[in-house]
């Protein structure tokens, strides 16, 4: 059975801090309710626990194989895959005429979040066949929407965005995938693409493979990609899937964890013609690939949290029952042993569980909501000031979930201690489930230089202006709300004042100093502005709670009660942090850059 998140906590995300359920006033959310928000979940937790859960150890333990000519993978999968596909979530939010459900983003995210947090190896055949119809939704002409996207949204096709090569990795400048213009307006493609995720395997009629490549005569660099759909099999004017299109398995990845999504070496044109159709004008590949990875980059944050957030569950549940030992000043050898969660070591890893996993949450939630704000809120202003926010968070919505929630699983297995290490318990799987997404959609490192390098200088700051002034009102209001909102307001305000300071004085340094030097050092400052952002989300929650506690019953007491104790080990024991790493970036340390290939 599947953990996560526990209802109590979605719901105090979703109605009590985001207040999400204000978004049925849109008209395009008119005909939904909470009642309805609700019932989708509960779908979705249905499926998680009856479809995606029971599979998750198979699919570890017998990821996908070739044989035969076919990919053969964990037979259970197939019918997960369609599960979500009848339900309407792979089209969750997209029109009602295509067959979407026109579903919030917010409320599509925390849907998902339960089969990532079941399943990631198969909820990820979703994921990016959602990716891909969003993406042509948004760039594809009216005949490939008619010919490509509505089997995606029913399911019949999925999809996989096809980016890496094995010399160019994450340099996207050095793709070389070439594509030779025909006569027919489409092209000819030849080359090969790495660590293609769903590449091959026969869950659908056809895969639609969203693939970089450059045509004959463009110019080097980013500024001469073009981005092609290629089927598996070609597709006629009909939209029905006929023969092979020339896209060749080249080999399967096997890989330390996330093992239920086959990974795969394609290789275009090999053997026979690959065919493949031009999205939008030619030379903005990056551009339109870039709304899918953008989408995908706060989608490895949402499983990183998914999977940190299961295992805290499981950890908490195995605490309470798990007895050993006596607590320090029991004498006698005979008293009974105690639950684990009475040793205050085993309390700590808890809450250092909880004040990750739930903050990592409210993030993904949080950026989703955004994004509904950005597609439908009915203040331009507002939609705009959405816009900066994303552009700001999306770095750090994919980074600090990734590696904060492996810390957290860490915490998990530790709390089992030899059990968590073993197989037979589900805490191991994943921590390597889990350890890709630091690696995923460009790596942390990758985010750190765009955010530091790139997003809170975005039209003179206007991004990182907005994220500092959303805080700022925060503080305020948590200050304004009294009691212990406002004794945890007070560190916030201090923290901003310094990620602000610190951002100040690192965007005049580099203008003395050549790019690489004043980059040096962004992963500090992905930390840095991640464990603020975080600090900042725990204050919207502590407010919430603060305010809620007036009323609460005797169980919402304890609920809320538990979220400003979190809040505040993030204040306390987190936060502090920041000061040792504004100050590494302020006095721009140079030990690391300046170490010498020589002396390693």
């Amino acid at each position: 059975m599947t953990g996560a998140p526990t209802p109590r906590d979605l719901d105090f995300l979703l109605y009590e801090v985001l207040h999400a359920d204000a978004l049925t006033a849109r008209p395009r959310h008119a005909d939904y309710s909470r009642e309805a928000f609700d019932q989708i979940i509960a779908t979705a937790r249905a499926l998680a626990e009856e479809q995606f859960a029971p599979h998750r150890k198979a699919n570890d333990e017998h990821e996908p194989s070739y044989v035969d000519g076919r990919v053969v993978m964990t037979p259970e999968v197939a019918p997960a895959v369609k599960a979500v596909a009848d339900a309407g979530f792979i089209a969750a939010t997209h029109d009602a005429d295509v067959g979407g459900l026109q579903l919030p983003h917010t409320f599509a995210t925390a849907m998902m979040f339960h089969l990532e947090a079941a399943n990631v190896g198969t909820a990820a055949y979703a994921l990016l066949a959602t990716g891909v119809a969003n993406l042509l939704a948004a760039f594809g002409s009216a005949d490939q929407k008619r010919r490509f996207l509505l089997p995606l949204l029913e399911g019949r096709f999925l999809g996989t965005m096809a980016l890496s090569e094995p010399d160019a990795g994450s340099s996207l400048a050095d793709v070389r995938v070439r594509a030779e213009p025909l006569d027919d307006g489409r092209f000819a493609l030849t080359g090969t693409k790495m660590w293609i995720s769903g590449g091959d395997h026969e869950l659908s009629e056809n895969i639609v493979h969203l693939v970089l490549g450059r045509i004959a005569g463009a110019p080097a660099g980013v500024k001469g990609i073009s981005l092609f759909i290629v089927p598996k099999r070609r597709v006629d004017d009909q939209g029905k899937s006929g023969d092979l299109n020339g896209v060749v398995l080249g080999g399967l990845i096997h890989k330390l964890g996330w093992r239920g999504t086959v990974n795969t070496v394609l290789n275009f044109g090999e053997r026979e013609a690959c065919i493949g159709e031009l999205v939008g004008q030619p030379h903005h590949g990056l551009q339109y690939m870039f709304h899918m990875m953008n989408e995908a980059r706060i989608g490895v944050g949402r499983a990183a949290a998914a999977m940190g957030y299961e295992a805290y569950r499981y950890a908490l549940d195995y605490a309470r029952t798990r007895r050993q030992g006596r607590l320090p000043g029991e004498k006698n050898p005979q008293a009974p042993q105690v639950p684990i969660i009475e040793h205050p070591d085993v309390r700590r890893m808890l809450l250092a569980q909880k004040a990750t996993v739930e903050a990592a949450l409210h993030l993904v939630l949080h950026c989703a909501h955004l994004v509904d704000e950005q597609e439908t809120g009915e203040d331009p202003a507002a939609r705009r000031r959405a816009t900066l926010l994303l552009e700001v968070l999306t770095p750090i919505a994919k980074a600090w979930p990734s590696e904060a929630c492996q810390e957290s699983i860490s915490h998990a297995m530790q709390v089992l201690g030899g059990y968590g290490y073993a197989r037979e318990y589900p805490i191991e799987q994943l921590w390597r489930d889990n350890r890709i997404n630091p690696i995923h959609e460009g790596t942390n490192g990758i985010q750190a230089l765009d955010l530091l390098g790139r997003k809170v200088r975005l039209e003179e700051g206007a991004s990182f202006k907005a994220l500092v002034a959303e805080m700022q009102r925060t503080v305020a209001a948590a200050t304004s709300a009294g009691g212990d909102a406002a004794a945890l307001a007070a560190p916030v305000g201090v923290a901003v004042a310094r990620l602000a300071e610190t951002t100040l004085a690192l965007a005049k340094a580099s203008a003395t100093v050549e790019p690489a030097r004043a980059l040096a050092n962004a992963s500090a400052y992905l930390d840095l502005a991640s464990r603020t952002v975080v600090a900042w989300l725990w204050l919207e929650q502590a407010t919430a709670a603060t305010r809620a506690l007036a009323t609460a019953s005797a169980d919402d007491a304890a609920f809320y009660r538990g979220k400003l104790q979190a809040a505040r080990y993030w204040m306390g024991w987190e936060l502090p942090r920041t000061e040792a790493l504004a100050a590494l970036l302020v006095r721009m340390d140079a030990v690391p850059y300046e170490m010498q290939d020589a002396w390693f």
